[in-house]
């Protein structure tokens, strides 16, 4: 058998192609009808390529054909028969019969062309469309007839197709056989041996056609003969060929051609009929002819891309049964019908935007039925798109990248390929390609602002947010997710961080401590802001906090200067004029602004009449002449005011002297009145601190005296009588509540005074119904109680009784 016997054999041709894409071709033999799971080749050995590289680049079979007969053992790196083969359903009568496949690899991209040639095996006998032919055949036919037998069908080719004919017996008629352009054989039927319808009216014959396929297979047909009465001439056409050229577009019903045959014979002998003999083909289902007129018509679809030549067999004969034939070649021309079939070979979903110019993102393998111009075509894709489609080899394309990519321009793009073909009109497909572009950390954060202000009030609490910065990154996910960090710094020798501290996530700027005006005006900062790639990028900003004051210091007065132990006095002459410069106060104020603008106001004066402040530079002038009569001793008592909200101020006391002459203001100035302010206040806390030592020693002298004459009252009244005070609980004791046998005890304290006598005592008895039976035993104990109650009912007794009872 031929799946025993042949031998395969494996062409290996491996070139390479431009892209960085690696390609080979391998070539195999294989018979058909081979059983499923039967071996190939050894894909991977061939191309150079091990079993690890064929699962890792996830390889895959394309083809062309509907059907997948040949498979990928990617663990085995082998080529396996998938489905039955059979060469003639495949290709027909065309050879060599080959099926074309393509192996692609992802990461990187490869293809690789393979090509496995289908031998045919005989495993098809020659075989006849008839069982029989019949033949009327005159007996007046001449030596060297000719009868037109059909021919067999072997769908073998080669040596396994058809090869010989016989016809037997070979009495009357031999076989003739004429090779045609087409490269088949025209079988004839030749009479050798006049005819006698007498003799003989009927004759049978077998023609046997025969392959040469080992065994050898062979099919037979009848060839059945009526010998009939004279029609010496047979019809002859006017050419033995011929041509007609038809568009594969051409309607159903369209004329292609008329034959004509002419027969010598008079009456039914000269008759023609014309018919067409293919039975090998598809011809008679696509063409017809008028058996009368020999018009030939088209019947069915034409198709250039399956068939683009027929020759249609006509035979003419007459009613004596003589015939003729000839042949009409069809040329079949191609219109533009199959519009380019896009299909994806390899496809990357994503690109990363650092990706080098000419990096393959997809291969496509474009295909047009269609011929000539028809089938040329040329793809392209969109403009202004950082991509490029270039043609690698025949029907198939690469597309690569042409520029830089920026994910941050654009995240995705949707590619269109567009596939045309040259014809007229041209035909077109497209399809749309989806490419993401993966991220890179290729941007660092970049803050809203170069710079930054922010103002804080002094004497803020600790932690108050100050001011948030922001920072944006064009990049995505963690490569876009931005941290800000205090850069390492000293404000006057200190670390900033014990300054202010900001917010890793938010970069809110925290004040870490509180800030004194008076000691730090204003600083300044960087921070940093990273993103979270690898590696990390980041950005710098300069902060500068300003502090702004707050009125919280008092104006200092600088001059007079105040001394406890002695008086700064200012002298004015009696001669002084109107405006006359006493002195002037001066006082500063540590805050700034409008906290640290002074106002002078006099607040009091011996003689207000006299003079005056000025509310801005704080000079003290006379406001009139000095008189005779204006005493010596002058107080004014100043106040300096700042402009705070609210305001602060300070009072200082300035002493003047209306004299001429210093020793007058000595004798005026002896007793200092300040000494004197002084006296006065010690003397009454003196007298405070005496009023309260006697009122506490007359306090305590009382409480004395009471606690004595308490404690011998109770003696008095306690300890009266030498008789012992013993407690006695009855023995027969009863609680209605039945709440226990624990007793329960209820302590009097009666205070009464001399006049006690004049109310009631009333002492109630327990919360419960208790019953007390008193035992003859106890009477010394009640006559006790009863002698202690007749010394309570004496009059003008200040006593204490305190009464224990148990219940």
């Amino acid at each position: 058998m031929w799946d025993r016997t042949m031998r395969w054999q494996v062409l290996l041709f491996v070139s390479v192609f431009s892209l960085g894409c690696a390609a080979g071709q391998a070539t195999y033999s294989i018979p058909e009808e081979m059983s499923k799971g039967s071996l190939v080749g050894n894909i991977a050995q061939d191309l150079g390529l091990g079993v690890k590289r064929l699962k890792s680049g996830k390889a895959r079979i394309y083809t062309e054909y509907k059907a997948e007969y040949i498979e990928l053992d990617a663990d085995r790196g082998v080529l396996r028969v998938k489905e039955r083969i059979d060469r003639e359903a495949l290709c027909g009568q065309t050879t060599p019969c080959a099926l074309h496949l393509q192996i692609t690899l992802e990461d990187p991209i490869e293809f690789y062309s393979v090509n496995v040639e289908i031998n045919d095996i005989n495993d098809n006998v020659p075989t006849f469309k008839k069982e029989e032919m019949k033949f009327r055949i005159s007996e007046s036919a001449v030596i060297g007839a000719k009868f037109v037998l059909e021919r067999a069908m072997d769908l073998d080719v080669g040596a396994n197709g058809l090869q010989s004919y016989s016809l037997k017996p070979t009495d009357n008629f031999i076989l003739k056989l004429h090779n045609q352009q087409d490269g088949n054989k025209k079988v004839e039927m030749v009479l050798q041996k006049h005819l006698d319808r007498e003799a003989q009216d009927h004759i049978a014959l077998t023609l046997t056609a025969s392959d040469g396929g080992e065994p050898q297979l062979s099919g037979t047909m009848r060839v059945e003969i009526s010998v009939l009465d004279a029609n010496d001439n047979a019809p002859v056409f006017t050419q033995e060929t011929y041509k007609v050229t038809v568009m594969e577009t051409a309607t159903r019903g369209t004329i292609l051609s008329t034959v004509s045959a002419k027969d010598a014979d008079e009456g039914s002998n000269g008759k023609v009929v014309y018919s067409i003999t293919n039975t090998l083909d598809d011809v008679p289902n696509l063409f017809q002819i008028a058996e009368e007129s020999g018009v030939v018509s088209l019947i069915g679809n034409l198709d250039y891309e399956k068939t683009q030549r027929y020759e249609i067999h006509v035979q003419a004969s007459d009613d004596g049964g003589l015939t003729d034939s000839c042949k009409i070649s069809v040329e079949v021309t191609d219109t533009n019908d199959n519009a380019p079939s896009i299909n994806i070979m390899s496809k990357t979903k994503s690109v990363t935007e650092n990706s080098h110019p000419g990096t393959v993102v997809t291969i496509i393998n474009v295909q047009d039925a269609d011929s000539g111009d028809n089938g040329k075509v040329e793809c392209s894709i969109e403009e202004n798109m950082p991509f490029l489609i270039k043609a690698t080899s025949k029907k198939f394309y690469s597309l690569i990248t042409d520029s830089e990519i920026d994910r941050e321009r654009a995240s995705e793009y949707n590619i269109t390929v567009t596939c045309s073909d040259e014809g007229v009109p041209s035909l077109s497909t497209s399809v749309t390609l989806t490419l993401q572009i993966s991220d890179v950390n290729d941007n660092a954060p970049v803050f809203e602002r170069s710079s930054y202000e922010a103002y804080i009030v002094e004497n803020n609490t600790p932690g108050l947010s100050i001011f948030t910065v922001k920072a944006t990154d064009a990049d995505w996910n963690q490569n876009a997710r931005v941290s800000y960090i205090l850069e390492d710094s000293s404000v006057n020798g200190v670390p900033v961080s014990s300054y202010v501290s900001v917010s890793a996530d938010s970069g809110v700027i925290h004040a870490v401590r509180s800030f004194d005006y008076e000691q730090i005006k204003d600083f300044q900062f960087r921070i940093k802001a990273q993103d979270g790639g690898s590696p990390p990028l980041s950005s710098n900003v300069t902060v500068k906090i300003l502090i702004q004051d707050q009125n919280d210091n008092p104006p200092q007065v600088l001059y007079p200067v105040q001394t406890g132990g002695s008086v700064v006095a200012e002298m004015v002459p009696r001669s002084a004029d109107v405006g006359y410069l006493v002195t002037k106060v001066v006082a500063v104020d540590v805050d700034s602004g409008q906290n640290a603008w002074l106002s002078y106001k006099l607040q009091k004066a011996t003689d207000r009449a006299l003079f005056e402040v000025g509310s801005q530079n704080g000079e003290i002038r006379t406001i009139r002449q000095v008189t005779d009569k204006d005493t010596v001793k002058q107080r004014l008592t100043v106040i300096v005011e700042d402009n705070g909200q609210p305001s602060r101020s300070a009072t200082v006391i300035v002493n003047v002297a209306v004299a001429d002459s210093f020793p007058e203001v000595l004798s005026e100035f002896t007793d200092f009145p300040h000494d004197k302010e002084y006296n006065d206040n010690l003397t009454f806390y003196l007298v405070l601190a005496l009023a309260v030592v006697s009122f506490l020693f007359i306090t305590c002298l009382v409480v004395i005296i009471s606690v004595k004459i308490y404690r011998w009252r109770q003696s008095r009244i306690l300890y009266h009588s030498n008789l012992p005070v013993i407690p006695y609980y009855p023995p027969r004791y009863s609680d209605t509540l039945g709440t226990g046998t624990l007793p329960h005890v209820y302590n009097y304290e009666v205070c009464r005074t001399t006049d006690s006598r004049k109310s009631d005592n009333k002492f109630g008895g327990a919360g419960g119904q208790n019953v007390l039976i008193m035992d003859p035993s106890s009477t010394a104990t009640m006559q006790r109680i009863q002698s202690e109650k007749s010394i309570l009912d004496e009059p003008d007794s200040p006593i204490e009784v305190r009464l224990f009872s148990s219940i």
